[in-house]
């Protein structure tokens, strides 16, 4: 047990130094003194600072971080509203906005408890019959079921069947929009529906947005073996759906959400990251971000995951490709996982930008 808090302790001191990791002849990294003309410098890479990282989004969208802005600031929904409305229901952006908003409506009450978020409860007493606001709710009460309660505890599962009822009343608003149905999907994981059950919901999406990345995400939870499934089951699902994408479909990347979902917390194979599972997962990702198109609101998604992926499997350019395409916004898995999203991000940020100068990279050399 002592060995194995000196290798936790000693694996946060490295996380700590990396911006200060230099380059050596032998390919290796050794940690040089901070400020030191040898230390690799992650700002001479264009990355902002830790502080600075946005843990909303995994990527840039400026019309919603507007509307954000001004909800929060005037506590009025209807520019939410507004946008929403203007928001195509059979895209992933409309999912990632409703997402969006319910976030902030629980970080607002968190913040602020029993005053916070006030403009969702004004939203859906002053517009009962808005689709977008029906959608947020639901989602809202997902969140915070996990937020503020223990997961499958009584209050965890009131709040959960609260929001069943929620997104019903949402998906009869939108008739044709997925994004209720897909938040039942983790109405479905929290409450234990069986297989059978979870089935029918998942027809209802696949209906509605045969090919949505979001959704496919929210099931692949649920098939997983810490919920109600296995790995071989979680397997079997990301296998199929990639195998049935279309190409430039973010789908063929799927596979690797798996593979992360069933990391061992304490990793016993000697490079784990470079086992042929791993690998082939890895080019199945890195084959569909190279073949999507450049404006797939779920394209930063996977590269943050390609990111933590290829830095523990010390394929330092590679992750130098997905870093500069994704730094300034960090609210994606797998860093929302931790209590600092934007601190373990940075961390495996400098660790890649450590990697990439002992390998005799340099902020010249990479393409952006």
């Amino acid at each position: 047990m002592d060995i194995l808090w000196f290798l936790i302790a000693l694996g946060l001191l490295f996380g700590v130094l990396g911006p200060y990791v230099l380059r050596r002849r032998g390919g290796g990294i050794r940690l040089a003194v901070p400020g030191s003309p040898d230390a690799a410098d992650p700002e001479a890479y264009g990355f902002v600072r830790q502080e600075e990282q946005d843990v909303r989004l995994p990527g840039p969208d400026a019309d919603l971080l507007d509307v954000l802005d001004v909800v929060r600031a005037t506590q009025d929904w209807r520019a939410a509203s507004q946008l929403l409305a203007g928001t195509p229901k059979e895209g992933e952006v409309r999912w990632q906005r409703v997402q969006a908003f319910a976030g902030a409506a629980c970080l607002e009450l968190q913040e602020r408890p029993g005053a916070g978020g006030a403009w969702l409860r004004a939203w859906r007493a002053e517009a009962p019959k808005d689709a977008g606001g029906a959608a947020v709710h639901a989602e809202f009460l997902v969140q915070q079921a996990w937020r503020s309660s223990a997961v499958g505890g009584e209050e965890f599962r009131i709040i959960l069947e609260e929001a069943r009822k929620v997104t019903e009343e949402a998906a009869l608003l939108a008739p044709g929009d997925p994004v209720p149905y897909i938040t039942q999907l983790a109405v479905a994981r929290g409450l234990g529906y069986s297989h059978e059950q979870f089935d029918q919901v998942w027809a209802r999406v696949i209906d509605r947005a045969p090919q949505h990345m979001g959704a496919h995400l929210a099931a692949l939870h649920y098939w997983c073996e810490k919920w109600h499934g296995s790995r071989e089951e979680a397997d079997h699902f990301a296998t199929t759906a990639a195998a049935r994408a279309p190409r430039g479909s973010l789908l063929a990347a799927l596979p690797l959400f798996a593979v992360f979902e069933h990391v061992p917390d304490v990793v016993l194979v000697r490079d784990f990251f470079r086992t042929a599972v791993v690998s082939k997962a890895l080019d199945g990702a890195l084959y569909a971000v190279h073949s999507a198109r450049p404006d797939d609101p779920m394209l930063a998604h996977v590269r943050h995951l390609l990111v933590w992926f290829l830095v523990r499997g010390e394929r330092w350019a590679e992750a130098m490709h997905q870093l500069v395409r994704v730094d300034g916004h960090v609210g994606a898995v797998p860093w929302t996982l931790s209590a600092d999203p934007a601190a373990e991000y940075t961390v495996h940020r400098n660790m890649a930008v450590a990697g990439y100068e002992a390998n005799g990279g340099s902020p010249m050399t990479l393409r952006h």
